[in-house]
């Protein structure tokens, strides 16, 4: 399964903003014991710090990856589920 990850730094995570690499390569090694993979990982500007690509094998998975990820208190997250281009086309041919 596919999830957009939308990250923001809280005021810690922005005060060792120096760190943020090492703590996505710590987040990509923690999320091999949930079954969780980091594909992609993007700074951006503007209301999100950062947009990460996940794949999980199932939602329970991802909250868990994703609750113990905030724990840390460096960031805060919002989850967008994705389909595929291959699920999108089903969902919508069962219009």
């Amino acid at each position: 399964m596919k999830y957009i990850s939308l990250i923001t730094w809280t005021d810690q995570g922005i005060q060792a903003a120096k760190d943020s690499p090492k703590r996505l390569d710590q987040a990509r090694e923690m999320g091999q014991g949930f079954g969780v993979k980091i594909e992609e990982a993007f700074m951006t500007m503007g209301d999100v710090d950062m947009v990460c690509i996940v794949d999980a094998p199932d939602d329970e998975s991802y909250a868990r990856f994703g609750l113990r990820l905030c724990q840390n208190g460096a960031v805060r997250t919002r989850t967008l589920k994705a389909f595929s281009e291959d699920e999108y086309r089903r969902i919508m041919n069962g219009l």
